[in-house]
């Protein structure tokens, strides 16, 4: 199977495995809210105003709502987190663990999580999320990223 974004199973591709329907339709079948655009957009548009341009990880975290998720790869090989809504790659060894924070204001829940054999996919539904380790300091994007991979 092709690499598919979390954005493009939200917003109406094809489910992973099934070839049919949509994530918006199974949210409406199972009575969740669908994902919309004008619920991504509308706490992108705050958050932006509100960042102000600044992008590092001292600016997302002014934004301030913290809410923090601890990913954790505890199988045996190496295990991509995938950050979307900006597509940015960190690498986890087998026991190794990081911190995904949301921060700003969302609809209704900080994260939307995937997963797949190898790859765990977060949308951070502020659009603004940063990465850390255990101790608090920043992962940077492409961390243990393997050769070869994205072009590198």
């Amino acid at each position: 199977m092709s690499r598919t974004s979390l954005w493009r199973q939200l917003f109406g591709g094809e489910q992973p495995g099934t070839g049919t329907g949509t994530a918006a339709g199974a949210a409406e079948a199972s009575g969740a809210e669908p994902m919309t655009f004008a619920r991504v957009t509308a706490p992108l548009a705050e958050n932006m105003s509100a960042i102000d341009g600044d992008f590092s990880m001292e600016g997302i975290q002014k934004l301030g709502n913290p809410v923090p998720m601890l990913v954790e790869n505890s199988g045996d090989e190496l295990l991509e987190l995938w950050l979307e809504p900006f597509g940015q790659d960190y690498w986890l060894r087998p026991g190794e663990q990081f911190t995904v924070t949301s921060y700003g204001t969302w609809h209704d829940r900080p994260f939307e999580l995937a997963h797949r054999p190898g790859q765990i996919q977060i949308w951070a539904c502020s659009c603004f999320a940063t990465v850390t380790y255990p101790d608090g300091t920043e992962v940077p994007g492409g961390h243990q990223r393997p050769d070869g991979m994205y072009g590198t």
